[in-house]
Protein backbone atom coordinates (compact mmCIF):
# COMPACT_ATOMS: atom_id res chain seq x y z
CA UNK A 1 0.00 0.00 0.00
CA UNK A 2 1.47 3.70 -0.80
CA UNK A 3 1.77 5.91 1.99
CA UNK A 4 -0.15 9.09 2.17
CA UNK A 5 3.68 10.59 2.30
CA UNK A 6 4.75 9.21 -1.19
CA UNK A 7 1.43 10.26 -2.49
CA UNK A 8 1.77 14.03 -1.84
CA UNK A 9 5.41 13.79 -3.66
CA UNK A 10 4.30 12.23 -6.77
CA UNK A 11 4.22 13.91 -9.86
CA UNK A 12 1.67 12.86 -12.48
CA UNK A 13 2.19 13.00 -16.12
CA UNK A 14 -0.70 12.63 -18.73
CA UNK A 15 0.47 12.79 -22.01
CA UNK A 16 -2.03 10.56 -24.03
CA UNK A 17 0.09 10.88 -27.85
CA UNK A 18 2.74 8.69 -28.15
CA UNK A 19 5.58 8.17 -25.99
CA UNK A 20 5.90 11.69 -24.64
CA UNK A 21 4.51 10.41 -21.47
CA UNK A 22 6.91 7.67 -20.75
CA UNK A 23 10.02 10.17 -22.52
CA UNK A 24 9.00 12.54 -19.55
CA UNK A 25 9.16 10.23 -16.65
CA UNK A 26 12.53 8.97 -18.13
CA UNK A 27 13.87 12.11 -18.20
CA UNK A 28 12.50 12.74 -14.63
CA UNK A 29 13.11 9.68 -12.88
CA UNK A 30 17.02 9.73 -12.69
CA UNK A 31 16.82 13.03 -10.87
CA UNK A 32 15.02 11.28 -8.22
CA UNK A 33 10.97 12.23 -8.93
CA UNK A 34 8.63 10.03 -8.36
CA UNK A 35 6.54 10.09 -11.85
CA UNK A 36 3.14 8.23 -12.18
CA UNK A 37 1.68 8.76 -15.65
CA UNK A 38 -2.57 8.38 -16.45
CA UNK A 39 -4.07 6.27 -19.09
CA UNK A 40 -6.98 8.76 -19.29
CA UNK A 41 -8.37 12.33 -17.99
CA UNK A 42 -10.90 10.39 -15.55
CA UNK A 43 -7.60 8.01 -13.74
CA UNK A 44 -5.81 11.60 -14.10
CA UNK A 45 -8.30 13.57 -12.14
CA UNK A 46 -8.50 10.74 -9.48
CA UNK A 47 -5.16 10.23 -9.08
CA UNK A 48 -4.89 14.26 -8.23
CA UNK A 49 -7.64 13.61 -5.57
CA UNK A 50 -6.17 10.61 -3.97
CA UNK A 51 -2.62 13.09 -3.57
CA UNK A 52 0.13 14.84 -5.62
CA UNK A 53 2.65 16.91 -5.71
CA UNK A 54 2.98 18.43 -9.28
CA UNK A 55 1.21 17.32 -12.26
CA UNK A 56 2.70 17.87 -15.84
CA UNK A 57 0.12 17.54 -18.83
CA UNK A 58 0.04 17.90 -22.98
CA UNK A 59 -1.89 20.53 -24.33
CA UNK A 60 -3.60 18.15 -26.46
CA UNK A 61 -4.99 16.16 -23.63
CA UNK A 62 -6.77 18.87 -22.34
CA UNK A 63 -9.31 19.37 -25.88
CA UNK A 64 -12.47 18.67 -25.18
CA UNK A 65 -12.05 16.98 -21.82
CA UNK A 66 -14.70 17.99 -19.42
CA UNK A 67 -12.66 19.50 -17.00
CA UNK A 68 -16.11 20.06 -14.16
CA UNK A 69 -14.88 17.28 -11.77
CA UNK A 70 -11.10 18.42 -11.82
CA UNK A 71 -12.55 22.37 -11.33
CA UNK A 72 -15.01 21.04 -8.77
CA UNK A 73 -11.76 19.44 -6.91
CA UNK A 74 -9.73 22.90 -7.44
CA UNK A 75 -12.18 25.13 -6.02
CA UNK A 76 -12.73 22.71 -2.98
CA UNK A 77 -9.31 23.18 -2.22
CA UNK A 78 -8.49 24.35 1.48
CA UNK A 79 -7.40 27.15 2.49
CA UNK A 80 -3.76 26.50 1.85
CA UNK A 81 -3.42 24.38 -1.39
CA UNK A 82 -3.12 25.57 -4.67
CA UNK A 83 -2.20 22.80 -7.08
CA UNK A 84 0.28 23.66 -9.73
CA UNK A 85 0.01 22.53 -13.36
CA UNK A 86 3.03 22.50 -15.55
CA UNK A 87 1.33 22.52 -18.82
CA UNK A 88 3.76 21.59 -22.48
CA UNK A 89 2.46 23.52 -25.12
CA UNK A 90 2.97 22.41 -29.07
CA UNK A 91 4.11 24.83 -31.60
CA UNK A 92 1.73 23.22 -34.29
CA UNK A 93 -1.26 24.14 -32.95
CA UNK A 94 -0.87 28.07 -32.19
CA UNK A 95 -2.02 30.41 -29.63
CA UNK A 96 -5.43 32.19 -30.95
CA UNK A 97 -6.65 28.90 -32.57
CA UNK A 98 -6.65 26.40 -29.90
CA UNK A 99 -9.53 26.37 -28.05
CA UNK A 100 -7.75 23.92 -25.26
CA UNK A 101 -5.82 27.16 -24.78
CA UNK A 102 -8.46 29.05 -23.33
CA UNK A 103 -9.06 26.34 -20.69
CA UNK A 104 -5.87 26.01 -19.27
CA UNK A 105 -6.68 29.61 -17.49
CA UNK A 106 -9.07 27.56 -15.50
CA UNK A 107 -6.37 25.11 -13.72
CA UNK A 108 -5.50 28.10 -11.76
CA UNK A 109 -1.28 27.84 -10.83
CA UNK A 110 0.43 26.84 -14.26
CA UNK A 111 3.76 26.62 -15.27
CA UNK A 112 3.83 26.58 -19.13
CA UNK A 113 6.79 25.21 -21.18
CA UNK A 114 7.10 25.48 -25.24
CA UNK A 115 7.59 22.30 -27.00
CA UNK A 116 10.09 21.36 -28.00
CA UNK A 117 12.12 21.62 -24.76
CA UNK A 118 15.24 20.21 -23.60
CA UNK A 119 15.39 17.95 -20.38
CA UNK A 120 17.15 20.84 -18.20
CA UNK A 121 14.15 23.19 -18.74
CA UNK A 122 11.35 20.05 -17.65
CA UNK A 123 13.59 18.89 -14.83
CA UNK A 124 14.02 22.98 -13.37
CA UNK A 125 10.09 23.54 -13.77
CA UNK A 126 9.20 20.32 -12.09
CA UNK A 127 11.43 20.84 -9.40
CA UNK A 128 10.10 24.43 -8.94
CA UNK A 129 6.36 23.08 -8.70
CA UNK A 130 7.55 20.71 -6.37
CA UNK A 131 8.95 23.32 -3.97
CA UNK A 132 6.03 25.76 -4.20
CA UNK A 133 3.80 22.41 -2.95
CA UNK A 134 6.01 21.68 -0.08
CA UNK A 135 6.00 24.90 1.31
CA UNK A 136 2.19 24.41 0.93
CA UNK A 137 2.21 21.19 3.28
CA UNK A 138 4.18 23.10 5.60
CA UNK A 139 1.47 25.90 5.71
CA UNK A 140 -0.91 23.09 6.49
CA UNK A 141 1.30 21.71 9.05
CA UNK A 142 1.51 24.75 10.77
CA UNK A 143 -2.18 25.52 10.48
CA UNK A 144 -3.08 22.06 12.18
CA UNK A 145 -0.53 22.70 14.56
CA UNK A 146 -2.30 26.09 15.67
CA UNK A 147 -5.93 24.83 15.14
CA UNK A 148 -4.88 21.60 17.69
CA UNK A 149 -2.98 24.56 19.53
CA UNK A 150 -6.47 26.35 19.60
CA UNK A 151 -8.72 23.29 20.25
CA UNK A 152 -5.90 22.39 22.95
CA UNK A 153 -6.27 26.19 24.53
CA UNK A 154 -10.06 25.75 24.14
CA UNK A 155 -9.96 22.93 26.30
CA UNK A 156 -8.09 24.66 28.94
CA UNK A 157 -10.15 27.08 28.62
CA UNK A 158 -13.12 24.86 29.33
CA UNK A 159 -11.73 23.01 32.06
CA UNK A 160 -10.51 26.54 34.23
CA UNK A 161 -13.97 27.52 33.71
CA UNK A 162 -15.33 24.22 34.82
CA UNK A 163 -12.52 24.24 37.57
CA UNK A 164 -13.46 27.60 39.13
CA UNK A 165 -16.77 26.48 39.10
CA UNK A 166 -16.48 23.63 41.34
CA UNK A 167 -13.49 24.65 43.26
CA UNK A 168 -15.91 25.39 46.08
CA UNK A 169 -17.85 22.08 45.93
CA UNK A 170 -14.65 20.08 45.22
CA UNK A 171 -12.79 22.05 48.69
CA UNK A 172 -16.35 20.76 50.61
CA UNK A 173 -15.78 17.36 49.12
CA UNK A 174 -12.43 17.13 50.40
CA UNK A 175 -12.99 18.85 53.57
CA UNK A 176 -15.44 16.09 54.43
CA UNK A 177 -13.29 13.37 53.18
CA UNK A 178 -10.33 14.65 55.30
CA UNK A 179 -13.24 15.21 58.35
CA UNK A 180 -13.76 11.62 57.59
CA UNK A 181 -10.96 10.49 57.67
CA UNK A 182 -10.14 12.12 61.16
CA UNK A 183 -12.85 10.78 62.67
CA UNK A 184 -11.80 7.36 61.03
CA UNK A 185 -8.35 7.90 62.08
CA UNK A 186 -9.67 8.96 65.60
CA UNK A 187 -12.06 5.82 66.03
CA UNK A 188 -8.97 3.81 65.75
CA UNK A 189 -7.00 5.39 67.86
CA UNK A 190 -9.59 5.21 70.31
CA UNK A 191 -10.70 1.07 69.61
CA UNK A 192 -6.96 0.36 69.80
CA UNK A 193 -6.51 1.24 72.77
CA UNK A 194 -9.82 -0.02 74.17
CA UNK A 195 -8.76 -2.92 72.74
CA UNK A 196 -4.74 -2.84 74.57
CA UNK A 197 -6.65 -2.43 77.42
CA UNK A 198 -9.03 -5.62 77.25
CA UNK A 199 -6.10 -7.29 76.07
CA UNK A 200 -4.08 -6.37 79.86
CA UNK A 201 -7.31 -7.41 81.41
CA UNK A 202 -7.53 -10.29 79.60
CA UNK A 203 -4.11 -11.51 80.46
CA UNK A 204 -4.23 -10.27 83.70
CA UNK A 205 -7.40 -12.99 84.02
CA UNK A 206 -5.27 -15.80 82.58
CA UNK A 207 -2.98 -15.46 84.87
CA UNK A 208 -5.41 -15.28 87.71
CA UNK A 209 -7.26 -18.29 85.97
CA UNK A 210 -3.68 -20.15 86.12
CA UNK A 211 -2.83 -19.13 89.45
CA UNK A 212 -6.44 -20.09 90.81
CA UNK A 213 -6.26 -23.42 89.04
CA UNK A 214 -2.99 -24.82 90.52
CA UNK A 215 -4.59 -23.49 94.39
CA UNK A 216 -7.88 -25.35 93.32
CA UNK A 217 -5.46 -28.57 92.00
CA UNK A 218 -3.87 -28.09 95.66
CA UNK A 219 -6.94 -27.57 97.62
CA UNK A 220 -8.90 -30.06 95.97
CA UNK A 221 -5.86 -32.69 97.27
CA UNK A 222 -6.08 -31.17 100.49
CA UNK A 223 -10.06 -31.61 100.57
CA UNK A 224 -10.22 -35.36 99.55
CA UNK A 225 -7.58 -36.10 102.15
CA UNK A 226 -9.69 -34.43 104.72
CA UNK A 227 -13.15 -35.89 102.95
CA UNK A 228 -11.61 -39.28 103.24
CA UNK A 229 -10.90 -39.06 106.34
CA UNK A 230 -13.87 -38.59 107.83
CA UNK A 231 -15.67 -40.98 105.58
CA UNK A 232 -13.30 -43.54 107.26
CA UNK A 233 -14.12 -42.33 110.85
CA UNK A 234 -17.76 -42.37 109.74
CA UNK A 235 -17.63 -46.11 108.59
CA UNK A 236 -15.30 -47.39 111.31
CA UNK A 237 -16.42 -45.00 114.45
CA UNK A 238 -18.29 -46.34 117.10
CA UNK A 239 -18.24 -42.78 119.11
CA UNK A 240 -21.31 -40.78 118.36
CA UNK A 241 -19.53 -37.57 119.00
CA UNK A 242 -16.74 -37.96 117.12
CA UNK A 243 -19.21 -39.20 114.36
CA UNK A 244 -20.97 -35.72 114.44
CA UNK A 245 -17.55 -33.89 114.14
CA UNK A 246 -16.77 -36.17 111.48
CA UNK A 247 -19.92 -35.19 109.27
CA UNK A 248 -19.40 -31.42 110.36
CA UNK A 249 -16.39 -31.54 108.65
CA UNK A 250 -17.40 -33.91 105.90
CA UNK A 251 -20.22 -31.17 104.88
CA UNK A 252 -17.59 -28.29 105.14
CA UNK A 253 -15.23 -30.15 102.76
CA UNK A 254 -18.20 -30.62 100.61
CA UNK A 255 -18.68 -26.54 100.94
CA UNK A 256 -15.15 -26.34 100.00
CA UNK A 257 -15.43 -28.65 96.92
CA UNK A 258 -18.29 -26.52 95.33
CA UNK A 259 -15.62 -23.30 95.98
CA UNK A 260 -13.41 -24.99 93.85
CA UNK A 261 -15.69 -25.70 91.53
CA UNK A 262 -16.06 -21.94 90.82
CA UNK A 263 -12.75 -21.28 90.79
CA UNK A 264 -12.24 -23.90 87.83
CA UNK A 265 -14.66 -22.12 86.22
CA UNK A 266 -12.34 -19.12 85.66
CA UNK A 267 -9.08 -21.18 84.88
CA UNK A 268 -10.25 -23.57 81.87
CA UNK A 269 -12.65 -23.79 78.98
CA UNK A 270 -14.92 -27.05 79.86
CA UNK A 271 -17.28 -28.56 78.27
CA UNK A 272 -20.94 -27.49 79.64
CA UNK A 273 -22.60 -30.70 81.98
CA UNK A 274 -25.91 -30.54 80.76
CA UNK A 275 -28.80 -31.96 82.91
CA UNK A 276 -31.87 -30.90 84.14
CA UNK A 277 -31.40 -28.54 87.51
CA UNK A 278 -33.78 -27.55 90.01
CA UNK A 279 -34.33 -23.86 89.62
CA UNK A 280 -35.50 -23.80 93.40
CA UNK A 281 -32.48 -25.43 94.09
CA UNK A 282 -30.14 -23.55 92.07
CA UNK A 283 -31.33 -20.27 93.89
CA UNK A 284 -30.77 -21.51 97.19
CA UNK A 285 -27.23 -22.32 96.16
CA UNK A 286 -26.68 -18.88 95.07
CA UNK A 287 -28.51 -17.10 97.81
CA UNK A 288 -25.17 -16.89 99.95
CA UNK A 289 -22.99 -16.30 97.81
CA UNK A 290 -25.46 -12.99 95.87
CA UNK A 291 -26.26 -11.44 99.46
CA UNK A 292 -22.27 -11.60 100.60
CA UNK A 293 -21.51 -9.76 97.13
CA UNK A 294 -24.09 -7.25 97.05
CA UNK A 295 -24.05 -6.28 100.67
CA UNK A 296 -26.72 -4.25 102.81
CA UNK A 297 -27.47 -1.61 100.84
CA UNK A 298 -29.58 -3.91 97.93
CA UNK A 299 -32.56 -5.90 98.83
CA UNK A 300 -32.79 -9.26 97.39
CA UNK A 301 -35.71 -11.54 96.29
CA UNK A 302 -35.41 -14.82 94.88
CA UNK A 303 -39.23 -15.95 93.00
CA UNK A 304 -39.11 -19.50 91.62
CA UNK A 305 -41.95 -21.47 90.55
CA UNK A 306 -41.76 -24.75 92.48
CA UNK A 307 -42.33 -27.30 89.55
CA UNK A 308 -40.05 -25.50 87.04
CA UNK A 309 -36.21 -27.29 86.07
CA UNK A 310 -33.92 -26.29 83.46
CA UNK A 311 -31.08 -28.09 81.33
CA UNK A 312 -28.03 -26.65 81.95
CA UNK A 313 -24.32 -26.87 83.64
CA UNK A 314 -25.33 -26.38 87.28
CA UNK A 315 -21.99 -24.56 88.01
CA UNK A 316 -22.29 -22.61 84.76
CA UNK A 317 -25.57 -21.23 85.78
CA UNK A 318 -24.06 -20.75 89.19
CA UNK A 319 -21.56 -18.12 87.85
CA UNK A 320 -24.12 -16.52 85.55
CA UNK A 321 -26.64 -15.68 88.21
CA UNK A 322 -23.30 -13.82 90.39
CA UNK A 323 -22.19 -12.36 87.60
CA UNK A 324 -25.31 -10.76 86.54
CA UNK A 325 -25.89 -9.59 90.64
CA UNK A 326 -22.21 -8.04 90.43
CA UNK A 327 -23.44 -5.99 87.33
CA UNK A 328 -26.40 -5.09 89.03
CA UNK A 329 -25.10 -3.94 92.08
CA UNK A 330 -22.68 -1.69 90.38
CA UNK A 331 -25.62 -0.70 88.31
CA UNK A 332 -27.14 0.69 91.80
CA UNK A 333 -23.96 2.64 93.48
CA UNK A 334 -26.46 4.21 95.99
CA UNK A 335 -28.53 1.05 96.71
CA UNK A 336 -31.79 -0.51 95.25
CA UNK A 337 -33.36 -3.83 94.95
CA UNK A 338 -32.73 -7.24 93.13
CA UNK A 339 -34.90 -9.63 92.23
CA UNK A 340 -34.54 -13.33 90.55
CA UNK A 341 -37.39 -14.46 89.10
CA UNK A 342 -38.15 -17.87 87.21
CA UNK A 343 -41.19 -19.62 85.57
CA UNK A 344 -42.52 -21.38 82.54
CA UNK A 345 -42.81 -19.16 79.53
CA UNK A 346 -42.88 -18.81 75.81
CA UNK A 347 -40.72 -17.66 74.29
CA UNK A 348 -40.65 -14.13 72.22
CA UNK A 349 -41.66 -14.50 68.34
CA UNK A 350 -37.92 -14.95 66.65
CA UNK A 351 -35.57 -15.35 69.71
CA UNK A 352 -35.92 -19.59 70.10
CA UNK A 353 -37.92 -22.51 67.96
CA UNK A 354 -41.46 -23.59 69.35
CA UNK A 355 -40.73 -25.66 72.50
CA UNK A 356 -41.27 -25.43 76.50
CA UNK A 357 -38.79 -22.91 77.43
CA UNK A 358 -38.34 -21.57 81.63
CA UNK A 359 -37.43 -17.78 81.44
CA UNK A 360 -35.32 -17.17 84.46
CA UNK A 361 -34.79 -13.46 84.90
CA UNK A 362 -32.43 -10.71 86.98
CA UNK A 363 -34.16 -7.55 87.70
CA UNK A 364 -32.55 -4.26 88.83
CA UNK A 365 -33.75 -0.76 90.22
CA UNK A 366 -30.44 0.24 88.81
CA UNK A 367 -29.80 3.40 86.39
CA UNK A 368 -30.88 1.57 83.45
CA UNK A 369 -29.41 1.67 79.84
CA UNK A 370 -29.76 3.46 76.29
CA UNK A 371 -30.67 1.20 73.57
CA UNK A 372 -27.13 1.78 71.64
CA UNK A 373 -25.47 0.49 74.86
CA UNK A 374 -28.26 -2.66 75.01
CA UNK A 375 -27.11 -3.74 71.45
CA UNK A 376 -23.95 -3.81 72.51
CA UNK A 377 -23.52 -5.38 76.11
CA UNK A 378 -23.10 -9.03 75.23
CA UNK A 379 -20.02 -8.20 72.77
CA UNK A 380 -16.98 -9.48 73.79
CA UNK A 381 -14.89 -6.78 75.76
CA UNK A 382 -17.71 -4.46 75.78
CA UNK A 383 -17.80 -2.76 78.88
CA UNK A 384 -19.17 0.39 80.24
CA UNK A 385 -17.41 0.57 83.42
CA UNK A 386 -14.10 2.38 84.07
CA UNK A 387 -11.02 0.98 83.03
CA UNK A 388 -9.64 -1.73 85.42
CA UNK A 389 -13.56 -2.07 86.47
CA UNK A 390 -14.44 -4.61 84.24
CA UNK A 391 -13.51 -7.02 81.43
CA UNK A 392 -16.38 -6.88 79.36
CA UNK A 393 -16.28 -10.69 79.43
CA UNK A 394 -19.22 -11.62 81.80
CA UNK A 395 -22.44 -10.95 79.76
CA UNK A 396 -21.05 -12.36 76.78
CA UNK A 397 -20.18 -15.26 78.69
CA UNK A 398 -24.03 -15.54 80.18
CA UNK A 399 -24.83 -15.33 76.31
CA UNK A 400 -22.41 -18.03 75.30
CA UNK A 401 -23.61 -20.28 78.15
CA UNK A 402 -26.98 -19.62 77.48
CA UNK A 403 -26.48 -20.69 73.95
CA UNK A 404 -24.48 -23.83 74.11
CA UNK A 405 -27.46 -25.05 76.39
CA UNK A 406 -30.34 -24.50 73.79
CA UNK A 407 -31.66 -21.61 75.13
CA UNK A 408 -31.02 -17.38 74.38
CA UNK A 409 -30.35 -14.45 76.86
CA UNK A 410 -31.71 -10.74 75.80
CA UNK A 411 -31.44 -7.60 77.95
CA UNK A 412 -34.48 -5.17 78.63
CA UNK A 413 -33.59 -1.66 79.75
CA UNK A 414 -34.37 1.79 79.50
CA UNK A 415 -32.55 4.81 81.45
CA UNK A 416 -33.92 5.48 84.43
CA UNK A 417 -35.84 2.33 84.07
CA UNK A 418 -33.91 -0.27 85.53
CA UNK A 419 -32.64 -3.76 84.01
CA UNK A 420 -34.07 -6.89 83.25
CA UNK A 421 -31.75 -9.69 82.43
CA UNK A 422 -33.47 -12.83 81.05
CA UNK A 423 -31.64 -16.20 80.46
CA UNK A 424 -33.72 -18.44 78.82
CA UNK A 425 -33.40 -22.21 78.68
CA UNK A 426 -35.23 -25.65 77.61
CA UNK A 427 -37.93 -26.37 80.25
CA UNK A 428 -36.87 -30.05 82.20
CA UNK A 429 -38.23 -32.31 84.83
CA UNK A 430 -37.55 -31.16 88.23
CA UNK A 431 -35.05 -33.27 90.30
CA UNK A 432 -35.32 -33.73 93.88
CA UNK A 433 -32.42 -32.02 96.01
CA UNK A 434 -29.62 -34.58 95.66
CA UNK A 435 -28.83 -35.94 99.44
CA UNK A 436 -25.28 -36.34 100.85
CA UNK A 437 -24.67 -39.90 99.85
CA UNK A 438 -24.65 -42.86 102.23
CA UNK A 439 -21.08 -43.50 103.62
CA UNK A 440 -21.34 -47.64 103.03
CA UNK A 441 -21.18 -50.35 105.62
CA UNK A 442 -17.98 -52.18 106.22
CA UNK A 443 -19.85 -55.61 105.34
CA UNK A 444 -21.01 -54.28 102.09
CA UNK A 445 -17.33 -54.05 100.79
CA UNK A 446 -15.94 -55.94 97.59
CA UNK A 447 -14.09 -59.38 97.64
CA UNK A 448 -10.74 -58.93 99.20
CA UNK A 449 -8.96 -60.43 96.02
CA UNK A 450 -9.20 -57.51 94.02
CA UNK A 451 -5.98 -56.58 93.50
CA UNK A 452 -6.13 -52.27 92.80
CA UNK A 453 -2.91 -49.93 91.72
CA UNK A 454 -3.21 -46.54 92.74
CA UNK A 455 -0.95 -44.15 91.16
CA UNK A 456 -0.45 -40.05 93.01
CA UNK A 457 2.16 -38.14 93.07
CA UNK A 458 0.26 -36.47 96.71
CA UNK A 459 1.52 -38.87 99.51
CA UNK A 460 -1.36 -37.73 101.56
CA UNK A 461 -4.37 -37.64 99.07
CA UNK A 462 -2.08 -41.38 97.92
CA UNK A 463 -1.87 -42.38 101.56
CA UNK A 464 -5.97 -41.44 102.43
CA UNK A 465 -7.50 -43.71 98.82
CA UNK A 466 -5.10 -45.91 99.85
CA UNK A 467 -6.60 -46.57 103.15
CA UNK A 468 -10.26 -46.38 102.20
CA UNK A 469 -9.52 -48.96 99.41
CA UNK A 470 -8.36 -51.18 102.27
CA UNK A 471 -11.14 -50.01 104.21
CA UNK A 472 -13.50 -51.21 101.50
CA UNK A 473 -11.78 -54.37 101.46
CA UNK A 474 -9.44 -54.79 98.44
CA UNK A 475 -5.75 -55.12 98.15
CA UNK A 476 -3.83 -52.09 97.40
CA UNK A 477 -0.46 -51.58 96.12
CA UNK A 478 0.88 -48.03 95.19
CA UNK A 479 3.41 -46.26 92.88
CA UNK A 480 4.35 -42.27 93.71
CA UNK A 481 4.06 -41.49 89.87
CA UNK A 482 3.61 -42.67 86.63
CA UNK A 483 6.95 -44.69 85.55
CA UNK A 484 6.76 -46.23 88.98
CA UNK A 485 2.99 -47.53 88.28
CA UNK A 486 4.40 -48.67 84.65
CA UNK A 487 7.09 -50.60 86.23
CA UNK A 488 4.92 -52.46 88.55
CA UNK A 489 2.24 -53.37 85.91
CA UNK A 490 3.69 -56.79 84.72
CA UNK A 491 4.71 -57.72 88.44
CA UNK A 492 1.70 -57.27 90.20
CA UNK A 493 -0.77 -57.77 86.94
CA UNK A 494 -3.68 -55.71 89.11
CA UNK A 495 -7.34 -55.96 88.12
CA UNK A 496 -8.20 -52.23 88.26
CA UNK A 497 -5.96 -48.88 88.02
CA UNK A 498 -6.86 -45.59 89.63
CA UNK A 499 -4.61 -42.98 88.91
CA UNK A 500 -4.07 -39.15 89.25
CA UNK A 501 -4.48 -37.23 86.36
CA UNK A 502 -2.20 -33.76 86.90
CA UNK A 503 1.56 -35.51 87.66
CA UNK A 504 4.77 -34.50 87.27
CA UNK A 505 6.87 -36.22 84.04
CA UNK A 506 3.42 -38.13 82.93
CA UNK A 507 0.14 -37.38 83.17
CA UNK A 508 -2.80 -39.95 84.25
CA UNK A 509 -4.31 -39.69 80.67
CA UNK A 510 -0.80 -40.75 79.13
CA UNK A 511 -0.21 -43.39 81.83
CA UNK A 512 -3.59 -44.95 80.68
CA UNK A 513 -2.09 -45.01 77.30
CA UNK A 514 0.90 -46.81 77.70
CA UNK A 515 -0.91 -48.89 80.19
CA UNK A 516 -3.58 -50.57 78.17
CA UNK A 517 -0.64 -51.56 75.65
CA UNK A 518 0.25 -54.15 78.67
CA UNK A 519 -2.99 -54.91 79.88
CA UNK A 520 -5.60 -53.71 77.52
CA UNK A 521 -8.60 -55.51 79.46
CA UNK A 522 -8.39 -54.05 82.54
CA UNK A 523 -10.42 -50.94 84.01
CA UNK A 524 -8.87 -47.72 84.79
CA UNK A 525 -9.82 -44.72 86.51
CA UNK A 526 -8.76 -41.19 86.50
CA UNK A 527 -9.33 -38.87 89.27
CA UNK A 528 -8.71 -35.26 88.90
CA UNK A 529 -9.43 -31.60 90.24
CA UNK A 530 -8.12 -29.77 87.42
CA UNK A 531 -7.91 -31.52 84.49
CA UNK A 532 -7.75 -31.01 80.25
CA UNK A 533 -10.91 -33.09 79.93
CA UNK A 534 -10.31 -33.45 76.34
CA UNK A 535 -7.16 -35.34 77.15
CA UNK A 536 -9.42 -37.19 79.77
CA UNK A 537 -12.36 -38.24 77.49
CA UNK A 538 -9.80 -39.72 74.59
CA UNK A 539 -8.92 -42.37 77.16
CA UNK A 540 -12.14 -43.48 79.61
CA UNK A 541 -15.44 -42.62 79.33
CA UNK A 542 -17.79 -40.38 81.58
CA UNK A 543 -18.38 -43.07 84.34
CA UNK A 544 -14.93 -43.92 84.66
CA UNK A 545 -13.75 -40.49 86.15
CA UNK A 546 -13.62 -38.81 90.16
CA UNK A 547 -13.90 -35.52 90.72
CA UNK A 548 -11.55 -34.45 93.16
CA UNK A 549 -12.94 -34.43 96.89
CA UNK A 550 -14.75 -37.53 96.28
CA UNK A 551 -16.55 -38.73 98.87
CA UNK A 552 -15.73 -42.91 99.94
CA UNK A 553 -19.42 -43.76 98.90
CA UNK A 554 -18.00 -42.05 95.13
CA UNK A 555 -14.64 -43.91 95.48
CA UNK A 556 -16.56 -47.03 96.14
CA UNK A 557 -19.19 -46.77 93.35
CA UNK A 558 -16.91 -45.88 90.52
CA UNK A 559 -14.87 -49.12 91.77
CA UNK A 560 -17.60 -51.23 91.57
CA UNK A 561 -18.35 -49.72 88.26
CA UNK A 562 -15.22 -50.54 87.12
CA UNK A 563 -14.63 -54.12 88.01
CA UNK A 564 -18.26 -55.12 86.87
CA UNK A 565 -16.18 -54.37 83.10
CA UNK A 566 -13.21 -56.92 84.31
CA UNK A 567 -13.83 -60.20 81.77
CA UNK A 568 -15.55 -63.21 82.98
Amino acid sequence: MTSSNTLEERVLVFAPRGRDAEVICSVLGPDGFACETASGFDAFVAHIEAGAGAAIVAEEALDGADLGRLRAWLDGQPPWSDFPFIVLLGKAIGLAANGARERIGELGNVILLERPLNAQTLRSAAASALRARRRQYQARDVLADRERTAASLRQSQEALVQLNETLELRIEERTRALAGANDRLMNEVIERERVQQAMVQLQKMEAIGRLTGGIAHDFNNLLNVVQGSMDLILMMSKDEIARQRAEVARRACQRGAKLTSQLLAFSRNQTLDLRPIDVGTLFEGVRELVTASLGSSIALHFDAETDCGVMADANQMEMALLNLAINARDAMPGGGSLAFHAGAAKAPAGLLPDGNYVRIAVVDSGEGMPPELVARVFEPFFTTKGVGKGTGLGLSQVYGMAQQSGGAARILSEPGRGTTVEIWLPAAGCREETALAPVPAVDAAPPPQVRILVVEDDDSVRQSVVESLEALGHTVAQAPDGEAGLRMLTQLRPDLIITDYLMPGMTGAELVKRAREHLPDVPMIIATGYADMKAIEQVITEDMLLRKPFALAELATTVERALQKLPA
